[in-house]
């Protein structure tokens, strides 16, 4: 009989490539893991598993395994969810990943609203970049979580994740109401992209819906500095797309994750930035302008397959649907 933890190694390697990925990611040693994958194959009966320098592949029969893995788990947080419906009021934890915008503007509301119907229930949230959701699922360090992603940095399907949509953001260029200087040593003329810049081929990249005049929004920066989330993040991806696809390759002066932070730079005349709806909430600052843009940031709930109907999940579900404030509810997308 094949063990399901067992399986959910063999997923685990299949998502992370090595073994000492797999490890840092469950808290295990790298022999552990190699150790219960070896049972593993002795419990299959056949190789799972090639070598390939520093890294293991899976073989055609690994991979085929992994595909009934991903189905035992689905069914197991089903099952998981039926037990805890027949056992009837919520308690326990919930651990809940969410990124700075989200976790400002609409999770506070959400968890009161959790917390009157369900007092039994322990909400925990943890500050998680969309990027890291995927691993922190499938781990079990989180049960569910708010993802975003961007018309040019849309979503890949993760197996062994579901996420429903929730709500969409406009995105707006944020520039010093004074001006903006130039970049030191930035080429050419005003408005124009450096030498080395040049636009991408329009199927590199995912294109958003056909709008008036956003790339020659962004293409009057070419020559201004930039602010961008960090390197590795959704949004500095995003910030890096939109510019290539308007035919230039953004200056970066600052990488700051924090949208608060962007804008008070921006008003110090530091450089210009993309900045969602959430990100801009609050008292408008008159040394800030801010230009709408076509594209948007859509946010969606994800959680493992098979746990949308637990209680827990569901009620989360349904106190942040009712948290959303009206002016985003109506822009409802895939995430």
């Amino acid at each position: 009989m094949l063990d399901v933890r067992r399986l959910r190694l063999l997923r685990e390697l299949a998502r992370r490539g090595t073994i000492a990925a797999v490890a840092e990611a469950l808290s295990f040693s790298p022999s552990a893991v190699s150790q219960q994958l070896g049972v593993l194959e002795r419990e299959a009966g056949l190789p799972l598993l090639e070598r390939t320098g520093r890294r293991v592949r899976l073989t055609a029969a690994g991979q085929n395994l992994v595909r009934h893995a991903e189905a035992v788990l689905e069914r197991l947080e089903q099952a998981d969810a039926d037990l805890a419906e027949a056992r009837g009021g919520l308690a326990g934890a919930l651990r809940i990943g969410a990124f700075p915008t989200a976790t400002r503007a609409i999770v506070p509301a959400a968890l009161v609203a959790l917390a009157r119907r369900h007092p039994g229930l322990e909400p925990m949230v943890c500050e998680t970049d969309p990027a890291a959701v995927a691993h922190a699922l499938r781990a079990g360090d989180l049960d569910v979580a708010l993802v975003h992603s961007y018309d040019f940095v849309p979503a890949e399907r993760e197996p062994g994740l579901t996420t429903e949509p929730l709500y969409g953001e406009a995105m707006y260029l944020a520039e010093p109401a004074g001006g903006t200087p130039e970049a030191p040593g930035a080429p050419g003329a005003a408005g124009t992209p450096g030498p080395e810049a040049g636009r991408p081929p329009a199927g590199d990249l995912p294109q958003p819906p056909p709008g008036p005049d956003q790339d020659a929004v962004l293409r009057a920066h070419a020559r201004s500095p930039w602010i961008t989330a960090t390197p590795g993040t959704l949004c500095h991806t995003m910030t890096t797309r939109a510019c290539q696809a308007a035919g230039f390759t953004p200056r970066v002066r600052h990488q700051v994750d924090e949208f608060a932070t962007v804008l008070a730079l921006v008003a110090a005349g530091q450089g210009v930035a993309v900045v969602p709806q959430l990100g801009v909430a609050g008292p408008a600052d008159p040394a800030v302008r801010l230009t709408r843009l076509v594209m948007q940031r859509r946010t969606g709930l994800a959680f493992r397959s098979g746990a949308g109907t637990h209680p827990a999940v569901a009620a989360f579900g349904a106190a942040l649907r009712a948290a959303v404030p009206p002016d985003l509810a109506g822009s409802r997308a895939e995430a």
